[in-house]
């Protein structure tokens, strides 16, 4: 239970609707145990009055006597069914106060966890893969619900009988109540252990049930792979494969459930003829009547769900300890990223890297090494470099998803750790290289970054990224759904969104990580003269791997290896023959091919 101790603020924030809880449980209880005694009284009442009711015989009496008679039994038929209304409205009211507890602690939960994942840094989410982090709040949440609501009442239930019911039934007759409650630890044990294989072998199906569905999701999204290289009989025996395997668990779990009610109705079978037996002996000696029988046999039968619940209980307890140990090693991760000052003010768009060095903390890799270079407000820099320099690790630490440890990344002059975080990343703009779009309408993955999307900017700045022709083009225009990804629309036409998206809020930094790599070259231009009025004001700053790309900004730094090699304006570079005169050369050269190939298609 150490790990469960977590939730006890949540059970302490909801304690009225557990008590409230714990009173219809008691309620509900008491119009359960008075039914055995009506029980008891009106077989009593027929085995004492039969004999009589048969010497009047033949006389006019007998009418009398059975009309009284059958009003006495039928006042008890009557009672039994108003207790049995009651006990059914508390039990009502049971349910909607600790299973509405369980469902409100399970929101608190979610909605916990979801925002902690939220303010982890990047770094946590390159150690840990998005299936299992879906599992803790989806599947190991519920498991902690079934403790918190299910786990709960049954526990109450299970107490307050027991409180109520085993010293009555020792006041009528203690042996009777021995032999009755015998079998009962063996019940409780036996579907404990039965539980327990059914946990096992449930836990190997959502093993196997998780690898299936992430096999069909990845099948799915990637279609447009399998049908181009013609692999979907292969799919399809993959698929079987899993499925079989997931058949084979199932039924393994199947054989286990099987015994699970045999193994109940037999225990409680035994139960009822101890009961029965040791019952008849009292009878015999005079001790006890027929509806002392009948009560103890309903007593037994009130008892069985309880103490079978017992093991389904402790099983349910068990399965939410581990998946809260789950949860809180999650939420026991504390983000690294955070601000020393709180500072929130307007920035005029000044970077500085003062001798920046930067290595991944999840895999060791240094990707920048001494690294220094300023920019000044309204500015513009080109970052160039050939794949695995180091170019998009400068984007991630101005937008600060990592944090550095050696040297130093200023603001307007300002160290970036003294910044809040949301306050900084509002007046940003970003174009990552893996674009990622939401599966949503065009308009609202463009205005994702505004506080209050505005119709005019959203068309301005789609004509800006020249996607609004596009756009146009599709059927329900800006409404147009994009998919999961946005796998409906191009690789260009998803990069031109992205770069509607980050213009669309004005932010004072603009960073544009390979942007125009998706899109061909009189597209880039279209962008790239777009870009200039766009750029004018704000700093500006724009990692690529093509040189046409940095034409447009003031100043330009060539990276190797993650250090600076070259630093220069285009023409100076281009005059240094250098990295970046070769890289410029053959650039030309394939879009002079690229040009003159598509000259020929024309003719």
């Amino acid at each position: 239970m150490k790990e469960l101790k977590y939730l006890n603020k949540y059970l302490l924030k909801y304690k009225r609707l557990i008590l409230l809880g714990l009173l219809f449980v008691v309620i509900s209880n008491v119009f359960q145990i008075i039914p055995a005694q009506l029980v008891r009284h009106s077989l009593d009442l027929v085995s004492e009055n039969i004999r009589v009711y048969r010497s009047f015989d033949g006389l006019s009496i007998q009418d009398s006597f059975f009309k009284v008679f059958a009003f006495g039994i039928l006042m008890y038929a009557g009672l039994i069914l108003v207790m049995a209304l009651l006990r059914g409205f508390f039990l009502y009211l049971v349910r909607q106060t600790l299973i509405v507890m369980s469902r409100h602690v399970e929101f608190d939960l979610k909605n916990e966890i979801f925002a902690h994942y939220q303010a982890l840094p990047l770094s946590f989410y390159r150690k840990n893969n998005t299936g299992d982090l879906m599992n803790r709040i989806s599947e190991d949440v519920s498991r902690v619900r079934m403790y918190l609501g299910p786990a709960i009442m049954y526990g109450l239930q299970l107490i307050t009988l027991f409180m109520m019911l085993i010293p009555w039934m020792f006041h009528i007759s203690t042996m009777l109540t021995w032999y009755a409650l015998i079998p009962l630890p063996l019940l409780s044990l036996s579907i404990y252990f039965v539980n327990n294989i059914i946990e096992r072998r449930s836990e190997q199906i959502q093993k196997s049930q998780s690898r299936l569905s992430t096999f069909v999701q990845e099948a799915f999204s990637g279609i447009r792979v399998l049908k181009s290289f013609n692999r979907e009989h292969e799919s399809i025996r993959k698929f079987e494969l899993e499925s079989d395997e997931y058949k084979h668990q199932s039924l393994k779990l199947t054989k286990v459930q099987a015994l699970f009610f045999p193994l109940i109705m037999g225990l409680i079978g035994l139960s009822t003829i101890l009961t029965i037996y040791a019952g008849s002996t009292e009878v015999i000696r005079g001790n006890l009547t027929l509806g002392n029988i009948a009560e103890f046999i309903i007593y037994v039968n009130l008892l069985t769900w309880p103490v079978t619940s017992l093991g389904y209980t402790s099983s349910l307890v068990q399965r939410a300890e581990a998946s809260q140990k789950r949860i809180n090693e999650f939420l026991k991760t504390q983000s690294t990223i955070v601000s020393e000052e709180n500072l929130e003010k307007e920035i005029q768009g000044k970077v500085e890297f003062n001798k920046v060095s930067f290595t991944y903390p999840d895999t060791g890799i240094k990707a920048l090494k001494n690294i220094s270079f300023t920019v000044n407000p309204g500015e513009s820099l080109a970052i160039i470099g050939t794949t695995g320099s180091g170019k998009s690790t400068i984007s991630a630490l101005i937008s600060r998803l990592y944090d550095v440890r050696e040297g130093e990344i200023r603001i307007d002059d300002i160290p970036i750790s003294h910044y809040n975080l949301q306050a900084l990343r509002k007046q940003m703009g970003y174009v990552p290289q893996d674009v990622f779009l939401f599966s949503d309408t065009i308009t609202n993955n463009i205005a994702f970054g505004m506080e209050e999307p505005h119709e005019e900017k959203i068309i301005q700045a789609a004509r800006d990224a020249d996607v609004y022709h596009n756009i146009m083009a599709f059927p329900q225009g800006f409404s147009t759904r994009v998919g999961e990804r946005g796998i409906t629309l191009s690789g260009g036409q998803k990069q031109r969104v992205s770069i509607a998206r980050a213009i669309v809020h004005e932010p004072r930094i603009l960073m544009l990580d390979d942007a125009l790599s998706a899109v061909d070259t009189k597209t880039e231009n279209n962008i790239l003269n777009s870009l200039k009025r766009i750029m004018q004001g704000r700093t500006t700053i724009i990692i690529s791997h093509r040189v046409s790309s940095a034409k447009l900004a003031n100043k330009i730094i060539v990276l190797n290896d993650g250090q600076i090699v070259e630093e220069g304006t285009h023409e100076s570079l281009v005059e240094k023959g250098g990295f970046y005169k070769d890289l410029y050369d053959k650039q030309t050269k394939a879009d002079e091919i690229q040009v003159s190939e598509q000259s020929e298609d024309i003719a």
